[in-house]
């Protein structure tokens, strides 16, 4: 009979979870497969955990999908663990990764180095490790919303943008939650995140008054206008955070 699931496999399932768009989580899946052979574990064992994980989330219900039914006690303290501390977790999960792999880095990816600038070293740590975590966000984001604009639609990767609801300098535990991101395109970033543009806890787009002064604009007509008041795309997994959505109507928003 095959071990229990041990937390760093449950960890290492979770961080494919939010790899993967929902409809791959089977066993054919060159990724499941990836994984199976790093656990030692059976394709079909590491697409049925991933189901497990959709039961587990409320948010998932919200999008009519239920998951399965076997869920293990700590199949959901691995989930709580996630869901108060996404970043942590995430990472320590990237860097279990790379150990199960033989492919441990030279550099930490959680490294906390304060800038000297008498030492360029450390700046370039810094500097790595911000890069590398910001890979990660645009990945998981992506793949949330199924490598598309969650307004527009458009899937020409470098046109898009994962946009952070609460920026990435003001909240430091949820720099890498997908809750905490939308995939935008371009120009609709910026719009974001200058806060002439927000959605409400509808998923609905909401105009700022500043907008307006541009309404006479061909580029306004054509590109902009026909986004007020529509409901956004709907991400796969990780439905953008009330908290988060909250503090950008506050914040950042120019109402």
């Amino acid at each position: 009979m095959r071990n229990n699931w041990t937390r760093d496999e449950l960890i290492l399932a979770f961080n494919l979870y939010c790899k993967l768009p929902y409809g791959q989580f089977n066993n054919r899946n060159a990724e499941v497969k990836k994984l199976a052979e790093i656990l030692g574990r059976s394709s079909g064992a590491i697409a049925y955990k991933l189901v497990n994980f959709v039961s587990l989330d409320p948010k998932q219900k919200l999008l009519g999908r239920k998951g399965a039914t076997n869920i293990g006690k700590l199949d959901k303290e691995v989930f709580v663990e996630f869901t108060q501390n996404f970043d942590e977790l995430f990472v320590e999960s990237e860097k279990l990764l790379e150990q199960k792999t033989n492919d441990i880095k030279d550099i930490p990816i959680d490294v906390e180095i304060k800038i000297d600038e008498t030492k360029n070293g450390e700046n370039i740590i810094r500097v790595t490790t911000a890069r590398k975590n910001q890979d990660y966000f645009r990945s998981i984001v992506l793949s949330n919303y199924t490598f598309g604009c969650a307004l527009t639609g458009i899937t020409i990767p470098e046109l898009l943008i994962a946009s952070h609801i609460k920026p990435w300098s003001k909240d430091e535990k949820n720099r890498l939650n997908p809750a905490n991101g939308i995939c935008l395109s371009a120009t609709l970033d910026r719009a974001f995140d200058k806060g002439l543009i927000s959605i409400n806890k509808d998923f609905e787009v909401i105009f700022s008054n500043k907008l307006t002064r541009y309404s006479k604009e061909g580029f306004f007509e054509t590109e902009i206008k026909r986004f007020e008041n529509i409901r956004m795309n709907l991400p796969i997994k990780f439905l953008p955070g009330d908290e988060f959505i909250e503090y950008h109507n506050d914040v950042i928003f120019q109402k």
